[in-house]
């Protein structure tokens, strides 16, 4: 194209003065000019000024000639039309090359199209072919089952072919995704003839478990309580066990979460108090996890409040739901292998169970409890426990509920603790025999005496959203092999909060969830010491309240300093960030009895933060000795790296032996201490446990 256009170009003018000699253009413009209608080789050429074809062969005179002034008007015209005709010859190529670009670009934009469609079809070829993985199989696993529940409400199938049916769903080898794919859409009759078809010698490899609980992330969440029901109940599912969740339908759960809610159109009636009371049913899938929520009719009131717990008729509120939810799986026709019940809400389940419904078809059922905080325990008048039908003279006794320093009442956790096969105690950092001695809160004699079937498990978080290496918050991922994004996420962080930006700086981050956790005296004492060290502190309230209150302000005015900053918000990026740009995460006690430290420690070893204790274990319990066995694999790591290092010598070891720091802390963030680790292990010890009872 370019010879093209440099052999229509004359030559300069400036070349062509009127004293220079004037040569006959060359042969081979003439040639480009004999095609007909002026074509030049595909180009438009001007016609000559005589309207005939130029004489290619003519030969001019060897000898130069002097022109007339006529002769040089019409050299200049020749001149003027061969510039003229290159122009031409420029723009029809330029159309020609935007003519040419867009069919280019209508092709890559169909081949585009093209490979959009081959994904999208592809793409729903592997969600036809891969419905037996992940949420999608748990959905029509649920579905099915909670259309069993259904029909046995409604009367349509006996509670003894129901429980068939559910056992042979859990069992299965085959995939009920592929077998009930389109369980939805299918009328019951239909279903109940599929059901009726679906047979196999499935060989029993998991437990059936049922958590008759009051909170459950992220429905509702009030405590540590809510966390640990799902992560254990996902990370019992990950290892081939079937556990759904029995709740009160609260008015103020996040429906925004369930799954195909609905309510099942069935009467289903529950005892309180002497009388027999309507109840709604309502199931759906949480996270991957059955569902099943109990809305009371007629004491509508107990579950429709601003709080969850706090009010002077707990006791009714939870006492019914308990009894409630024992009616609803009796005539729902399920036989789990274990009722996991919690705290001191749902402990009246235990001698529930053991008096009145272990004859009804429970008879494989056992009691497992499990213990959050034992400090919280709830005292009444025993003739309460008649409200759900007990007798209170049977249990108001000193080796059942009877309270045993006030005697005159019963004590709801003491009767759980007694009326479960086993107990498990949430405890990260003690002991099973310090908790005996010194951490049971008048509860002592009642854990000496059960002591057997008392069992110690830590707390644990959820990996598969608290993990730097997929933390999809974070400027730059990183792992234990690869610590460089950790820096970035320092800068990062930094910028965030306005501290001035230093990846070289120690970062120390302190958060806490209500201003009175932390003593003003000592946190001034804390900030002193960071800041001159060169280092810099970040105070973040990591809760949903959003407000500054006086005191929060009051820290703020208090606190003012180039490199302190503090957070008074909730933001769930803002917490990622916080543990991946911190060097140390400061924390009151490593055995808080809230549990909310243990969650910080973790998360904090997991990004590659020191958890950092500002006050030592209780002395009273020092002189126990605790053996390996005793104590949780989580306990033994905290004590053998971080429980006796104070902030001072953590700081003073990062800037004398870097390299050593970063070896410790890459060692702690390989540590499992997940949901799915020690917690799930000592749960489904225990269920095997109860199994051989």
């Amino acid at each position: 194209m370019e010879a093209l256009i440099k052999a229509a170009i004359p030559a300069p003018f400036h070349l062509l003065g009127r004293s220079a000699a004037i040569q006959r253009p060359p042969n081979h413009l003439s040639v480009c000019r004999s095609r007909k209608n002026g074509e030049v080789n595909g180009l438009y050429s001007t016609p000559s000024p005589s309207g005939s074809e130029d004489q290619g062969d003519e030969q001019m005179p060897e000898e130069t000639i002097q022109p007339s002034n006529l002769e040089a008007k019409g050299k200049h015209a020749d001149i003027w039309r061969l510039f003229k005709e290159a122009q031409q010859n420029i723009l029809f190529l330029n159309k020609q090359r935007l003519l040419v670009t867009e069919e280019l670009e209508k092709a890559n934009r169909e081949k585009q199209l093209l490979l959009d469609q081959i994904e999208h079809f592809q793409l729903g070829n592997q969600a036809v072919d891969g419905r037996v993985n992940g949420t999608d199989r748990l959905s029509i696993f649920w579905e099915l089952l909670h259309r069993i529940d259904s029909m046995v409400l409604t009367r349509k199938v006996t509670i003894e072919e129901a429980s068939n049916w559910r056992r042979l769903i859990m069992d299965s080898k085959v995939s009920i995704a592929d077998v009930f794919s389109d369980v939805l859409d299918q009328r019951d009759s239909e279903l109940l003839e599929k059901l009726r078809h679906f047979a196999d010698g499935s060989k029993r490899n998991g437990f059936h478990i049922v958590q008759i609980c009051t909170e459950m992330e992220p429905l509702v969440y009030v405590g540590s309580l809510a966390s640990y029901v799902t992560g254990l109940s996902r990370a019992l599912q990950r290892k081939g066990h079937t556990v759904e969740v029995v709740l009160p339908k609260y008015a103020r759960l996040n429906l925004g979460e369930v799954q195909g809610l609905r309510e099942i159109e069935a009467e289903f009636y529950s005892y309180y108090n002497g009388q027999l009371h309507g109840n709604r049913i309502w199931t759906g899938i949480v996270r991957g996890i059955g569902v099943t929520l109990i809305e009371p009719i007629f004491f509508s009131s107990f579950f429709s409040r601003e709080k969850i717990y706090g009010y002077s008729d707990d006791f009714e509120r939870f006492a019914y739901f308990s009894r409630a939810a024992l009616d609803y799986l009796v005539k729902a026709g399920k036989k789990p292998d274990v009722l996991h019940i919690h705290d001191w809400q749902t402990s009246i389940v235990g001698p529930l169970f053991w008096d009145m419904f272990v004859k009804l078809g429970l008879e494989g059922t056992k009691i497992l409890l499990t213990c959050h905080d034992l400090n919280s325990q709830c005292l009444e008048q025993p003739d309460k426990l008649g409200l759900s039908g007990l007798e209170p003279a049977r249990l108001h006794r000193p080796d059942r509920f009877q309270d045993n320093a006030r005697a005159s009442l019963v004590n709801l956790l003491k009767g759980g603790i007694v009326y479960s096969n086993k107990v498990v105690i949430i405890s990260s950092m003690h002991s099973k025999g310090r908790i005996i001695r010194y951490f049971g809160y008048g509860l002592e004699p009642t854990l000496a005496t059960h002591k057997d079937k008392l069992l110690i498990a830590p707390s644990g978080f959820d990996n598969s959203i608290w993990d730097p290496l997929k933390d999809k918050f974070l400027p730059k991922n990183y792992s234990a092999d690869d610590l460089e994004g950790k820096a970035v996420c320092k800068v990062a962080l930094q910028h965030h909060v306005g501290l001035p930006k230093d990846a070289s700086v120690a970062v120390v981050g302190w958060i806490y969830r209500e201003v009175s956790d932390i003593d003003l005296k000592t946190l001034k004492t804390v900030a002193q010491s960071i800041t001159h060290g060169g280092g810099q502190l970040l105070l973040a309230r990591i809760d949903k309240m959003t407000n500054l209150d006086r005191t929060s302000e009051s820290f703020v005015k208090d606190l003012k300093d180039e490199n302190v900053r503090f957070i008074d918000r909730f933001d769930e990026a803002l917490s990622h960030l916080i543990f991946a740009g911190s060097d140390i995460i400061l924390c009151q006690s490593f055995e808080d009895p809230t549990l909310q430290v243990p969650f910080l420690q973790m998360k904090a070893l997991k990004y590659g933060a020191a958890p950092v204790a500002l006050s030592f274990s209780d002395d009273r319990s020092r002189h126990v000795v605790e053996l390996n066995h005793d104590i949780s694999e989580y306990a033994q790591f905290i004590k053998s790296t971080f429980e006796n290092i104070s902030l001072s010598q953590a700081l003073d070891e990062m800037r004398s032996n870097p390299s050593k720091w970063k070896r410790k802390m890459a060692d702690a963030m390989d540590k499992d201490f997940s949901w799915d680790a020690e917690t799930c292990d000592v749960h489904i010890s225990a269920y095997a446990a109860l199994e051989k009872l």
